[in-house]
């Protein structure tokens, strides 16, 4: 008979990650191991930063990397966005230094073992967040981008950006949300898209 996971309390989860050698995330009383990203991630997310952190500081808004933990009340859950930004200041969970609640802006790198996740679940989850106003999904494998951006009567409009990275080469992401542009070419700088069929490195499971 297969014993019943242990159910945390969202202390207890927090304790074990100021300790624990590998991080997880914490979802309904399960903890959720993560693993390693590709180069191609790494890549995304380190232009994502370079492109927007000079430009968000001027405009009184912080970005933070997946070092920083979201916790998202309605679903009892803490994730590792690859990118969050806020507008004004943080509202901390539980006075912590290391877990907002309050994003504007959310960004995530998909990966083959997660995409589903990211797109569905994981996007209703991001949608009970108040302060959430732009959800921004980006390929890893090919030049595509997902923006799914809130209007004043809370529906979710997508925009899509797809093609080789030539056919972009001049595109822009408007990030309404925090009105700033980046350039989609540098966005992709430096990535190297894999052959079709290839895999990537192992990523952290989907849950749903």
């Amino acid at each position: 008979m297969q014993t019943k996971p242990r159910a945390y309390t969202p202390d207890e989860y927090l304790a074990l990650e100021a300790t624990a050698e590998f991080r997880s995330e914490y979802h309904q009383g399960e903890l959720i191991p993560m693993t390693g990203g590709s180069f191609n991630h790494n890549e995304l997310v380190t232009n994502l930063t370079a492109l927007l952190k000079p430009v968000l500081r001027q405009q009184g808004c912080r970005f933070y990397s997946s070092d920083v933990r979201l916790w998202i009340p309605r679903y009892s859950r803490f994730t590792y966005p690859d990118a969050m930004v806020i507008q004004g200041e943080p509202i901390a969970y539980a006075n912590r230094i290391d877990t907002l609640t309050n994003p504007t802006l959310i960004v995530e790198v998909l990966s083959r073992s997660t995409e589903d996740y990211d797109r569905h679940n994981k996007f209703r989850y991001y949608r009970s967040i108040p302060a959430l106003q732009e959800y921004v999904l980006i390929d890893q494998y090919e030049c595509h981008i997902e923006q799914f951006t809130k209007t004043p009567d809370g529906f979710w409009l997508l925009r899509d950006y797809d093609g080789d990275a030539s056919a972009l080469n001049n595109d822009i992401l408007h990030l309404g949300s925090v009105e700033v542009d980046i350039s989609i070419a540098e966005l992709y700088d430096g990535v190297c898209f894999e052959p079709s069929g290839a895999s990537d490195l192992p990523e952290p499971r989907e849950v749903n």
